[in-house]
């Protein structure tokens, strides 16, 4: 049973897994900031042409994840050492967490580019600012459990993420379709039962990245037993 840490070292010791972890670090950060900046310019209503521009961002994002791939098949196919494969396997699996990160922040782009006014979430709806707040604060969390290596703030992450996330989205789509939330018009409905599915999904890559800080490569993705 391999975890993070044992991994960060393997990765640390060889060149090429040392830059494949640099390259899906910054490929992280890449994320983050196209997300902080999607829903930014969304709030602001900023110009079509702008938000189009961000959105073709995610190639950056799919060229790391590219590289990191060739690092690692490239340093596995001239390796001897079996030990290491688990470490290029936790790196491989994170970086296509990532990679849907920058799809469904594309996502919430396609919102802001077909919707004509600004989204801002607590005016639609109060709930669906609270999911907001909680996906940004929880995106520069998971970052920065990450980097440090840290189990306590990975498990704190893991431990409250059904209730913070997943069953305030349901609550909501659930809610759009049974009518129980009624809004002025049926594009204001769909704006926000998309909206509260896709930072649930932007939620559930982030927990899968953090449980590559607390469970061995079989249960990455799930809970511990």
């Amino acid at each position: 049973m391999i975890f993070f840490k044992e991994i960060l070292n393997l990765w640390k010791s060889e060149n090429l897994l040392s830059q494949a972890w640099d390259e899906t670090s910054e490929m992280m950060e890449l994320s983050h900031q196209m997300f902080e900046e999607a829903i930014y310019n969304m709030r602001e209503g900023v110009k079509r042409k702008k938000l189009i521009k961000l959105k073709k961002r995610d190639k950056e994002i799919n060229n790391y994840q590219k590289e990191v791939r060739k690092k690692v098949i490239t340093h596995f196919s001239v390796s001897k050492n079996i030990d290491e494969i688990p470490s290029g396997m936790v790196l491989l699996s994170i970086i296509i967490d990532v990679e849907r990160l920058g799809d469904y922040t594309k996502n919430i782009l396609d919102l802001a580019i077909n919707y004509d006014e600004k989204i801002i979430s607590e005016n639609l709806l109060p709930e669906l600012r609270e999911i907001e707040l909680v996906i940004e604060k929880r995106f520069k969390k998971t970052l920065k459990a990450v980097n440090q290596q840290s189990e306590d703030r990975a498990n704190l992450l893991l431990n409250t993420y059904e209730k913070d996330i997943a069953l305030a989205s349901d609550k909501i789509v659930n809610n759009c379709i049974s009518g129980d939330l009624a809004f002025e018009n049926n594009q204001i409905s769909t704006v926000v039962s998309l909206y509260s599915r896709y930072l649930k999904r932007v939620g559930a890559h982030l927990k899968n990245i953090t449980t590559t800080i607390t469970n061995p490569y079989e249960h990455i993705g799930y809970k511990h037993p």
